[in-house]
């Protein structure tokens, strides 16, 4: 995800320095757009107004942040650290409380449109934070983006994440038992989904996935291991609201049995695979 996102932010205009903690990785991004690579996160945000970040987890976030090595000991006053991590709404609070005595501030901003989205600058970015903060941030953002959106204090963009995850969970499921009841049927679903695709039904799941889920093609996309990671997130905030996710919860055990069965790096759309 990041190296198409920064590469649109070099051929933006703006001057980048990576860092990666695999260094051939910030490497091959140099080689690629130019910019320079950085040894640590400390050094790459030495003179940056803003920095961005997308690791895998609320561990991974803090080892990149904290620190004498980490981002917050090297950026200067005023500066802003936008992370589009999905990790959770409790490490997006920390780290934006632990930012504002060093005259820092933390934007969660988790992204969603995976990997193509990163490609053709085409990310939904949904962010809590500092309105002012934001307002710095969102324009350089729209590099790689269709849409940055406030959403509320600092947190908030993390709490959003949680609700498409809800939503697409329940969609991918919904699609899989779909085609996987036309396909008992008989019917020629690439030919149905061609029908209904235009009606009520119509998703970008059933646009992008419903084709590669009839052909059973899931080498590609959004990793299951990744999405148990979010639904972990989800469940985990659903404990402390109190909110009722009750199929969600389900799907998350569905998801399970995907990655029991050699699905780990499949992409989501794999849940069919269960009704096969």
């Amino acid at each position: 995800m990041g190296h198409p996102m920064a590469g649109h932010l070099a051929r933006a205009g703006h001057q980048v320095t990576v860092y990666n903690r695999t260094r051939s990785k910030a490497d091959a991004w140099v080689a690629e757009y130019g910019g320079r690579a950085a040894a640590t996160p400390c050094e790459a945000v030495n003179g940056a107004t803003l920095v961005f970040a997308c690791v895998g987890n609320d561990d991974d976030l803090r080892s990149v942040v904290l620190g004498e090595q980490g981002a917050f000991a090297g950026m200067a006053s005023g500066a802003v650290f936008i992370d589009h991590t999905t990790a959770s709404a409790a490490v997006a609070r920390e780290l934006s409380a632990a930012a504002l005595p060093l005259g820092l501030q933390f934007i969660d901003a988790p992204v969603s449109g995976g990997n193509v989205g990163a490609i053709n600058g085409a990310l939904t970015v949904m962010c809590g934070g500092d309105a002012v903060a934001f307002e710095h941030a969102q324009p350089v953002a729209m590099a790689y983006s269709k849409a940055v959106t406030l959403l509320g204090e600092s947190g908030a963009g993390q709490l959003a994440k949680m609700v498409n995850q809800i939503a697409i969970a329940g969609l991918v499921q919904g699609l899989a038992e779909a085609i996987a009841f036309g396909q008992k049927a008989g019917l020629d679903m690439k030919a149905v989904l061609g029908v209904i695709g235009k009606g009520a039904a119509q998703s970008w799941q059933m646009d992008q996935r419903g084709p590669t889920m009839i052909d059973g093609q899931f080498d590609f996309g959004f990793a299951v291991d990744w999405m148990r990671k979010d639904l972990g997130l989800v469940l985990d905030e659903a404990q402390r609201n109190g909110a009722r996710l009750p199929v969600t919860a389900l799907i998350d055990q569905f998801y399970a049995d995907v990655q029991a069965a050699g699905g780990r790096r499949w992409d989501t759309s794999s849940l069919i695979t269960r009704l096969r």
